[in-house]
Formats: C-alpha cells, structure tokens, sequence
C-alpha cells in the first residue's frame, strides 16, 4: 500500500530518544489506528502495551524481540510482529521509515 485513504493525522508529533525516532499517529474510520514515522541510526528499546505489527518501508535495522537472544536482520519491503506489554530492541543501520499497525 502505497497511500491511505479517509484518514486523519494528528498534527502533535510523537518524539523519542532526543528526536531521533519520530512518528505521527493516523486515525482510520473504522478506530484503528497506526504510526509512521522514522529512525536514525542507533540503538533503542521500545516498550508496547499492544501488539504491533512494524513494517519498514525503506532503511534497515537488527531487531531482538522478546524471548529471543537471537538479532534479526530486516530491510525495507519487510516486517515482524511484536507482542503486547514487551520490550524490544532495534540498532538501526540507515535511517528508516516505519509504518506501525497496532493489533
């Protein structure tokens, strides 16, 4: 999908790490709701209270999700699910858009 239709974006931005993970929140008519945004090059650790579902539209990063000891490589085109209430750890290689769906 390259665009989203009948939506609302909220103007207040979501601001992490000193600026270097940025997201807006879009709202759909049906409740749900996603994130889009992107990261520069370094190392996070996001917490979730939803599921999510984070597709990376272009750049690259090693994810470790919960319950793993194990980085997994994903690039843009790709993706990976995350559970509610966990952690994860991303080091992003290239800055990186994201397109993040909440379950």
């Amino acid at each position: 999908m390259k665009q989203f239709e009948n939506v609302n974006v909220e103007l207040e931005g979501n601001s992490y790490f000193d600026g270097a993970v940025t997201s807006r929140t879009v709202n759909f008519p049906d409740g749900s709701r996603k994130t889009l945004g992107f990261m520069l090059p370094g190392e996070y650790e996001f917490g979730t209270a939803a599921a999510e579902l984070m597709e990376i539209t272009s750049g690259e990063l090693d994810v470790k999700l919960p319950g793993s000891d194990e980085w997994l490589s994903i690039k843009g085109g790709e993706s990976f699910n995350v559970p509610a209430d966990s952690k994860f750890q991303v080091k992003v290689k290239h800055v990186t858009d994201y397109c993040c769906s909440y379950l």
